[in-house]
């Protein structure tokens, strides 16, 4: 079992940054892959960065904006977020899963975080 708890949103101004934290704690073995996701109302859920076996991968509409990092030692993934935008606005949400090929960058995730809300004014 894994748990996966969110922090560190809030609101920002375009162009400004926030980190978000994502602490886990359970099984080591089943979270060897991690993600961030969002949900804006009335969206779909989107990938946003995923790091497995530490590898990154952006979704494009972050790319070069956004990067992903764990630190294994605190067992907390982060999301550092750059020159956001009014479009970053949303609730987002840590997610992990025992294995990439269990569904790829963004599919198979069986554990999740309750959320973390951000938003970004213009």
């Amino acid at each position: 079992q894994v748990q996966l708890v969110e922090s560190g949103g809030g609101s920002v101004q375009a162009g400004g940054s926030l980190r978000l934290s994502c602490a886990a704690s359970g099984d080591t073995d089943s979270r060897a892959c991690m993600s961030w996701f969002r949900q804006a109302p009335g969206n779909d859920r989107e990938g946003v960065a995923s790091i497995c076996d530490g590898r990154p991968h952006y979704a494009d509409s972050v790319k070069g904006r956004f990067t992903i990092s764990q630190d294994n030692a605190k067992n907390t993934l982060y999301l550092e977020m750059n020159s956001m935008k009014p479009e970053d606005t949303a609730m987002y949400y840590c997610a992990a899963k025992r294995d990439w090929r269990l569904g790829g960058y963004w599919g198979g995730f069986n554990y999740w975080g309750q959320g973390t809300q951000v938003t970004v004014s213009s």
